[in-house]
């Protein structure tokens, strides 16, 4: 009987604990909630006008409503900015409060937008990232000598869907495809490059008709790894150079001393190449680079074996030679 009780008692208990526990992960949970529902309260207020292809406007005077067309780039896709970098913002941490008023006065539309360094920059935390360098190298490319104050980060990051590239060597492709799209929303949209540049945009497959095998090297090789200069701090280039600067030497490319390990291939060439000098068979399938699996040592002792190998035969040859000399002379 007092076992019975006993267990009676210690099942209780854990009942009590369990529920005890059950109630705090709840609160926890809920509470945890709160804070991202405050968020998304401006963030949803924001995109009921910028999140829809049109929007709703009343006349101050005679309170008439309009349906007008919202611009494409004002246009914002929820759920690739929850997805971004900058995806846990509220708009007004990067926005003035004036854009809370709506209509919005136009003090708030001719607003300065932050760049990369305003948040970033001289930051302990993003040092990896070297920006200050990276601002440097675009300060020195035709983007910026040739267009001025009209061309800034965003015109080639998106502040609202940005996020870092996936690091993933199985993922090589995709990265190619995403970064090659950042150059083509404006070279390769005709509306885009003309509103930028004043004049109608290149063919690009007749500026490229030099280059074998176009559609290969266009999915497996980013417009930047020809047309920007690398630099050895930063994982992306962004020294954008003038298209007669570009490379157009294969050897550049597919060669031992290929200048995709210093771009396209950096991050895996920093982290598979060994002491030896091997590289990794992963790379060179992405693309055919001369030599790229041979070895220095290796390289020397197949020489000296070659030479052994020719020397034994020459041996071998000059003792024939003397033998049948000598059984001839007999």
């Amino acid at each position: 009987m007092a076992k019975r009780f006993g267990f009676r008692k210690l099942k209780k208990t854990a009942f009590i604990i369990a529920t005890t526990a059950f109630s705090l992960i709840s609160f926890f949970n809920l509470s945890s909630q709160n804070e991202p529902e405050v968020q998304d309260e401006e963030v949803s207020f924001c995109l009921s006008c910028h999140g829809e292809e049109t929007y709703e406007i009343s006349d101050t005077v005679t309170g008439e409503y309009a349906k007008l067309k919202m611009f494409k780039e004002l246009q914002i896709d929820l759920l690739k900015f929850r997805q971004s970098t900058h995806g846990e913002f509220k708009c007004t941490d990067c926005h003035s409060a004036d854009f809370e008023e709506f209509p919005h006065p136009l003090s708030a539309k001719a607003e300065a937008s932050y760049l990369c360094l305003d948040c970033h920059g001289d930051d302990e935390a993003y040092a990896s990232f070297h920006f200050e360098t990276i601002e440097e190298e675009y300060l020195k490319s035709v983007h910026a000598t040739e267009e001025g104050d009209d061309f800034s980060c965003w015109n080639c990051h998106n502040p609202h869907a940005y996020k870092l590239s996936d690091k993933t060597p199985g993922q090589l492709g995709n990265r190619i495809a995403e970064n090659n799209s950042v150059c083509l929303d404006c070279h390769g949209n005709v509306n885009s490059y003309y509103s930028l540049i004043g004049r109608e945009k290149t063919d690009l497959i007749k500026s490229h008709d030099w280059l074998p095998n176009q559609p290969l090297h266009f999915s497996r090789v980013r417009c930047i790894d020809c047309h920007a200069a690398t630099h050895d701090s930063i994982l992306v280039a962004h020294m954008v150079l003038p298209a007669e600067d570009a490379v157009k030497n294969c050897v550049e490319c597919h060669s031992t001393n290929s200048i995709l390990w210093g771009s396209l291939y950096k991050h895996q060439a920093m982290t598979t190449r060994n002491e030896l000098g091997f590289y990794n068979g992963m790379i060179t399938n992405e693309a055919y680079i001369i030599g790229a699996n041979r070895n220095y040592y290796l390289n020397v002792i197949s020489i000296v074996i070659f030479i052994l190998v020719i020397i034994g035969i020459a041996i071998h040859a000059t003792l024939r030679y003397i033998y049948r000399h000598k059984r001839n002379a007999k």
